[in-house]
């Protein structure tokens, strides 16, 4: 395993395959899984494998337009992977009231893991679930980005194509009507700040 400190930055991948278009495939390599995840907490596994190829298909067409000051791709294609995740919208909702009844997430891999999370799975898992499914597209695009995928609110703001305050103002809502919902949960952690680092 090459060291982190000597791995070529993404920006660097993408425009040298501009003239060798191979190399866009340690992208693929290095990104392919975080995004297949995200994808698959919101859509589920079968459609996850599609999406994600298609997240990386677009990417790659538009790797001419990559915007070079950005030295990690996986903001851009965490905005792919939302846009194309716009499309199925009811299959996102299904996902999220599967796990709003099941407490099992649809990103587990195997069937051991799904017996272990049905065992483990706590009723604030499944309420918060049921909220999720409730939200406005554009707020749990905000939310997931931000608590699943762990991007900060510029990242969340280039992924998405809006200004920062949009960001906050739409995980704001997204929170309040979680806590509304949610209040009688002590052991919720609404604290997303923590993930995000310190840009609250």
């Amino acid at each position: 395993m090459i060291p982190a400190a000597t791995l070529i930055p993404d920006h660097e991948i993408i425009l040298g395959s501009r003239d060798d278009p191979e190399r866009f495939g340690s992208i693929f390599d290095r990104h392919a899984d975080t995004i297949h995840r995200y994808l698959a907490r919101r859509a589920g596994r079968a459609l996850a494998d599609d999406l994600t190829a298609e997240t990386f298909l677009i990417a790659f067409r538009n790797r001419t337009r990559y915007d070079r000051a950005h030295p990690d791709a996986l903001p851009w294609l965490y905005g792919i992977a939302a846009n194309l995740l716009r499309g199925h919208q009811r299959t996102e909702l299904r996902q999220y009231r599967a796990l709003a009844r099941t407490g099992v997430d649809p990103a587990t891999g195997c069937p051991a893991d799904r017996v272990a999370a049905r065992v483990t799975a706590a009723d604030h898992v499944r309420a918060l679930a049921a909220v999720l499914a409730r939200l406005p597209v554009r707020e749990r695009e905000v939310l997931t980005l931000i608590s699943q995928a762990q991007l900060s609110y510029p990242e969340v703001a280039r992924a998405l194509d809006i200004p920062v305050g949009t960001v906050r103002s739409r995980l704001h809502s997204a929170r309040q009507q979680i806590r509304r919902a949610l209040g009688d949960l002590p052991d919720l952690d609404l604290d997303l700040d923590l993930a995000n680092g310190a840009e609250a």
